[in-house]
This record gives C-alpha cells, sequence and structure tokens, in this order.
C-alpha cells in the first residue's frame, strides 16, 4: 500500500510536524509537486500544499497514492489542549471544504491505531487531551483518508513534544499490521466524542464514521447508507451514544430497524 502525507505550508501545526519528520526519519527529497518537493521514506511520500487541507478537493485525483493522511492543526474556540484524529465528511452543508452531505472512505483500523499510539505517547504531553473527534469538514475525496491533528492555538500547533507524537503516530500507522478489530460507525455525542474514546481505549471495536448528536437531525436513510458504504472495512454494528442522542432515540432506531442493521448501545457495550 502507498500512504501519502499531505500537509500546508498555511498551517503552522502541519509544518511542525513536517519538520518532525525530515528530521526524526529517512525521508528523502525525490521530486515535486506544485512547486513543492517531495520527499520519500520507504512506502510513503511526504507533500506540501499552498492551501489549507480542508480546502484539497479531489487530490487522489492529483496524487497516486491509496490512503492518505492529513497532518494538520485543529482550533477551536475553546482553545483546547489536544491531540486528535477524525474522517472527513459531511453530515449536511460544507462549511470548510468538502461537498454538502457526502463522507470520505472513513479508515476504521486505522484510526483506532492512531488512537491507541497516541494514547500511548499521551505521558509526553500531559496537558494534551487524546480524543477522537466527529466526522467533519473536507476536502472529499474517494480514497481512504484520515486527519491527525494538533489542537488549538499557536501555542499548541508549534509545540515540539506534539509534533514529534504525531510523526512518530503517523509512521507506526504506515508498517504492515493485521489488524483484528470489529469495524463499527458511531452515532450520538459530543464533537469530542468520549463514547468514541472510551470504546477505542477499552474494546476491540475500531469507529469509521461518528455522527454527533448536533448532526443528527441530518441523519436520515440516505446518509446513514453512506456512513456505511463509506466506512472501510464495511461496519459490523452501528453503536449508539444512547445517553447523547437526545430526541433522535426512538426516530433512528427506527430507521435502522427498517434498513435491518445491527445495533447496539454504547453503554451495555462498556459495561
Amino acid at each position: 500500500m502507498d500512504y501519502a502525507i499531505i500537509v500546508s505550508e498555511q498551517d503552522p501545526a502541519s509544518m511542525n510536524i513536517k519538520e518532525c519528520l525530515l528530521e526524526l526519519y529517512g525521508f528523502k527529497e525525490e521530486s515535486s509537486f506544485e512547486n513543492h518537493p517531495v520527499h520519500t521514506y520507504n512506502n510513503v511520500k511526504l507533500y506540501s500544499i499552498e492551501g489549507y487541507s480542508v480546502f484539497a478537493e479531489k487530490i487522489d485525483k492529483r496524487i497516486d497514492a491509496d490512503f492518505f493522511i492529513f497532518a494538520t492543526r485543529h482550533q477551536s474556540k475553546e482553545g483546547i489542549h489536544s491531540l486528535s484524529c477524525h474522517a472527513p465528511g459531511n453530515w449536511s452543508k460544507a462549511e470548510f471544504g468538502g461537498v454538502d452531505k457526502e463522507l470520505c472512505a472513513a479508515p476504521a483500523f486505522m484510526l483506532k491505531r492512531a488512537y491507541l499510539e497516541l494514547e500511548k505517547c499521551s505521558e509526553l504531553v500531559p496537558d494534551h487531551q487524546i480524543t477522537m473527534e466527529v466526522t467533519h469538514h473536507g476536502p472529499f475525496i474517494e480514497k481512504p483518508v484520515m486527519f491527525i491533528e494538533i489542537g488549538s492555538t499557536d501555542e499548541h500547533w508549534g509545540n515540539r513534544k506534539a509534533g514529534e507524537i504525531i510523526a512518530h503516530t503517523i509512521i507506526k500507522l504506515v508498517e504492515p499490521k493485521n489488524d483484528s478489530y470489529k469495524s463499527c460507525i458511531l452515532l450520538g455525542g459530543g464533537h469530542y466524542n468520549q463514547i468514541g474514546n472510551k470504546l477505542m481505549a477499552r474494546t476491540d471495536y475500531a469507529i469509521g464514521h461518528i455522527c454527533p448528536k448536533y448532526a443528527l437531525e441530518f441523519l436520515n436513510e440516505e446518509m446513514l447508507k453512506k456512513a456505511i458504504e463509506r466506512t472501510v472495512p464495511r461496519p459490523e454494528i452501528v453503536v449508539l451514544d444512547w445517553k447523547g442522542m437526545g430526541q433522535y432515540k426512538q426516530g433512528i432506531v427506527g430507521l435502522l430497524e427498517k434498513l435491518g442493521l445491527k445495533y447496539e448501545k454504547a453503554q451495555r457495550i462498556l459495561k
């Protein structure tokens, strides 16, 4: 499998991670892409782009790779110190890149491996929260793709230790490994998904797409089918954050039963 790591020249966290990758691992400059050097390490290529990553639409049509990893900043109003990962896509309107109501191919096993690796390194940055984020923002591409991020202010984006942890995690991700997790999607909960974190850390479930409580109003039959079809490998089950679904509980259960999809409450799995 060939991997493409994408960093943005406009993103200080991206540049921090890029610098750590180049300094700590054996990347060599071998070609160029859109006037920027491309660095290669075994079956991995590191690409730099001018624009922000969330707007790198259909970059898989310009870069030949099987799997895409965007290494970026995360920004939040709360200024939360975080190291996070998630799949891109939009449950409704595409306000920050991507396409309205389109989800990318979410690599459940790779997201779990990334989360677990970040968690292993958490003692090196004790003030940072290790967290899964829900499916959100662009770009839209057709190949399996994930984001791995440093959050969430200038101070954190340039944190050398955080950059080293993300670089280390990416290199661990591209090492060959036979995983035997249970693929699933998760419905409900908050943006920094605490149930998702617990499932990743404490069970053999691997989460692809996550639709948070604030987006459940858009989870119709079409979007639910997309979440199933665009989680890789295909989910064995739909996990429900029952306490984090609010008024949408019964409507979603009805939709799942209509489609014949197996489901379980996260609270039961985590007992």
